[in-house]
């Protein structure tokens, strides 16, 4: 549970301690198999005392044929994958973050990225559809090209959730390379912020931890990247390297590659300390 510990006289701030973990996967087109997955990993959170728990970019699919992913979309609020999210928060009283997974919209085409966040009674309490759509050439030599707008309609609305510990910064995958989007998150009051993705191997090498350190270390907060890790397809390979990162930078936990959890003890309260002794967004003089 929740703990939160009162500091003594001479200390200026309060202790808020949560535990959080973040779940790294190896999802395939098996829709069954990568929730199965997920359910173990989801345990096992659970048993290392995870009071929150973040589920990767496309934790139900991966798959060669981005079409796929409108054979499993769901109406928001209803379906089996949603179900599974919402026992698994009940059962094992946490706050469950869904990495993403396909909602129906208006267009049968096209399907909303959907990141939602679970309370432990199994509500969910807030949703966020992808912003910034990954339609890049990553390597033109082999050919290694994404275009998700082919099949994603990008959410065009910032999203912030209050739960019990926190104010947690929605965001996904692609959207960490765009500052702007973590600067409203912190305006909106996030202290922290999850990352859940799908970085390429190629890009993930070179870009994701120092874009995540990055986004920590500007906005003062928590940074939790929970990214797939391994070979998903036989043309797809993710980085992994899942962590979490403290509002100065350092590096809580980690993992390299396949499926695992880690988990690390967040301090929130060490976030306002922090804001008020090096009050670099109080400093901003452009984006006011």
């Amino acid at each position: 549970m929740l703990a939160i510990l009162f500091a003594s006289p001479r200390l200026p701030y309060t202790l808020l301690m949560v535990r959080v973990a973040t779940i790294q996967m190896v999802s395939t087109a098996d829709v069954e198999s990568n929730l199965l997955q997920a359910k173990k990993l989801i345990l096992q959170a659970a048993n290392e005392g995870a009071e929150f728990a973040v589920l990767p970019e496309y934790f139900p699919i991966i798959s060669d044929d981005e079409s796929d992913k409108l054979g499993i979309m769901e109406e928001f609020g209803d379906g089996p994958i949603q179900t599974f999210l919402a026992e698994s928060a009940v059962s094992h009283e946490i706050w469950l973050m869904a990495g993403s997974l396909p909602i129906r919209t208006n267009d049968p085409s096209h399907v909303a990225s959907s990141c939602l966040l679970y309370n432990p009674s199994g509500e969910c309490v807030a949703r966020y559809d992808k912003m910034h759509l990954f339609d890049v050439c990553v390597d033109k030599d082999e050919g290694e090209a994404y275009n998700e707008s082919n099949t994603i309609t990008p959410g065009r609305e910032v999203v912030v959730a209050k739960t019990s510990f926190a104010t947690i910064g929605l965001s996904i995958c692609y959207d960490l390379r765009f500052p702007e989007l973590y600067r409203e998150l912190v305006s909106k009051g996030a202290t922290i912020i999850t990352v859940p993705s799908a970085f390429t191997y190629s890009t993930g090498k070179r870009h994701w931890e120092m874009f995540l350190r990055a986004r920590a270390v500007e906005n003062l907060c928590y940074v939790v990247g929970s990214n797939q890790g391994g070979n998903n397809t036989q043309n797809r390979a993710t980085w992994g390297h899942s962590m979490i990162i403290d509002p100065w930078g350092n590096i809580l936990c980690s993992l390299e590659q396949g499926p695992g959890v880690a988990c690390a003890e967040l301090d929130l309260a060490r976030v306002d300390e922090l804001r008020r002794s090096f009050p670099a967004l109080q400093h901003r003089v452009l984006g006011l």
